[in-house]
C-alpha cells in the first residue's frame, strides 16, 4: 500500500547509493522499489534511475533524481533519537565516515548533503529538565559539542 504522505528527497543521480546506505545503516530501513525513466528528461536519459522508493527508520521516503537544480539543505534534516553513547557512535560515525561532515550540536551532513540530527534521548530529557538552572547548563554544553558526549551531557545538568 502505497502512504499517504511520503518524503520526497531531490538527489543529483545519487538516489539509489542513498537509500542503499540509509537501508544498510539504519534499523527499520529498506529499499522498497527502483523505477527507470520510460523517457528521456532533462538531469537523465530513459532507463536511468528516476526514483527510489525507501524506508529511513519506518518513514517511507521517494528518492528522486532530479539533476543539480535543487541541492540538500539544513532546512530539511532526519532527527534520530538514540538510546546511548553506543548508538550515537555508530550511527554518526557512519554518517561522517561515509563522506559526510560534521556539524554543531549533534547535527551532521551524509555525502548526498542531507543533514540528520543524530540526538541521544538524554540530551532530550536534560534539556527539558524541569529545573531550568541544570537544562542551561546541560544546554551549554552541547552548544561546544559536534558529535553529543552523553557523559559530559549528564555531568553539567548535575553540576
Amino acid at each position: 500500500m502505497i502512504s499517504k504522505n511520503t518524503i520526497c528527497l531531490w538527489y543529483d543521480g545519487t538516489a539509489l547509493d542513498a537509500a542503499t546506505f540509509y537501508a544498510e545503516t539504519f534499523p527499520n530501513s529498506s529499499v522498497d522499489a527502483v523505477h527507470r525513466a520510460p523517457g528521456d528528461y532533462p538531469a537523465g536519459k530513459q532507463g536511468d534511475v528516476l526514483t527510489v522508493n525507501f524506508t529511513v527508520l519506518g518513514i517511507p521516503c521517494l528518492g528522486l533524481n532530479g539533476g543539480a537544480a535543487f541541492p540538500q539543505t539544513e532546512a530539511f534534516s532526519f532527527q534520530v533519537a538514540t538510546d546511548d553513547q553506543a548508538e550515537t557512535d555508530r550511527l554518526w560515525n557512519a554518517i561522517v565516515g561515509n563522506g559526510g561532515q560534521e556539524s554543531a550540536c549533534g547535527w551532521c551532513k551524509d555525502k548526498w548533503g542531507l543533514s540528520w540530527q543524530i540526538t541521544p534521548r538524554a540530551l532530550t530529557e536534560a534539556i527539558t529538565n524541569p529545573d531550568r538552572a541544570a537544562a542551561a547548563r546541560a544546554f551549554a554544553a552541547m552548544m561546544d559539542m559536534q558529535k553529543i558526549d552523553i557523559a559530559a551531557i549528564q555531568a553539567a545538568l548535575k553540576g
